[in-house]
């Protein structure tokens, strides 16, 4: 059982999403601070001031906490927008390496042979 557990971690599709949850974690604190430092401040403070509102958070109606959704849905937008930007970013890599021609491997000394034959039976 020992070694069946050991194969089945040392597998790459489970190394390959570990990595990914790790990377996802990391990712989603780098776009909190992206709302909360930066976007905040700059787009939503003076809409939210003119809204006579101290923090999204605190919106609430009829005791519903609607800030915390807002807050939640803009989170979500700003990561699914910059997911956009890195998938759309990677294919257009992927589509320059695709259209790259490939350098054509030099003939073969038979083949050379062969062309300088054809060459010189032309030429007479």
């Amino acid at each position: 059982m020992i070694k069946e557990f050991r194969e089945f971690i040392a597998k790459g599709n489970v190394l390959d999403l570990a990595v990914a949850v790790i990377m996802g974690a990391a990712f989603g604190a780098i776009v909190t601070s992206l709302i909360e430092d930066l976007i905040t401040p700059i787009l939503l403070n003076p809409v939210m001031q003119a809204a006579n509102v101290d923090q999204l958070t605190n919106l609430t109606f009829n005791g519903i906490k609607y800030g915390n959704f807002l807050a939640a849905v803009l989170n979500f937008v700003v990561i699914a927008f910059v997911m956009f930007l890195l998938v759309r970013s990677a294919n257009r890599m992927f589509e320059k390496q695709a259209e790259a021609p490939a350098e054509a491997p030099e003939p073969s000394l038979e083949v050379q042979l062969l062309t300088e034959i054809r060459d010189l039976l032309k030429a007479r």
